[in-house]
């Protein structure tokens, strides 16, 4: 059994049932989510816990590298998610029926306008978002890794 099986999900009902749903037809429903944006289902370990945690959010694609953007709606704290990626970088998603382990990264300070504007051409709230806090929202790429 690999860390990544049995994940933790969120008891907040519309994400669980949004979670549920992705889960039980494979992506068939709830990849495609509110305003016909992407998703996909992020799984994290607990930085403390060790326990692995999933969690679905808004994607973009840039190549072959995935894009998510720990927003929170703007609240002044990152979400949970972003701080167990920072301790500990692989990750597994699922993006449909596929599952994938990538490494998480920080977008550069080079590469993050044009990825942003990626982001918030797929949810332009994201932009709102940004006004609404202090900090500078992270906006994290994915990289698919080669199973060995």
């Amino acid at each position: 059994m690999s860390t990544y099986d049995k994940p933790t999900d969120s008891p907040e009902g519309w994400v669980a049932e949004h979670t549920k749903q992705y889960l039980e037809s494979n992506g068939e429903e709830g990849h495609i989510w509110r305003n016909d944006a992407p998703t996909l289902l992020l799984t994290t370990i607990g930085r403390r816990s060790g326990q692995a945690r999933r969690t679905p959010l808004i994607y973009g694609r840039d190549g072959a590298n995935y894009l998510i953007v720990a927003s929170k709606g703007g609240a002044p704290k990152s979400p949970l998610w972003y701080s167990n990626l920072e301790a500990n970088p692989e990750v597994r998603i699922q993006v449909g029926a596929d599952q994938i382990t990538a490494r998480a990264r920080d977008a550069s300070p080079e590469e993050r306008p044009r990825l942003w504007g990626i982001m918030s051409a797929i949810w332009p709230d994201y932009d709102n978002y940004q006004t609404k806090t202090d900090r500078q929202i992270p906006l994290v790429v994915l990289e698919p890794q080669v199973e060995r």
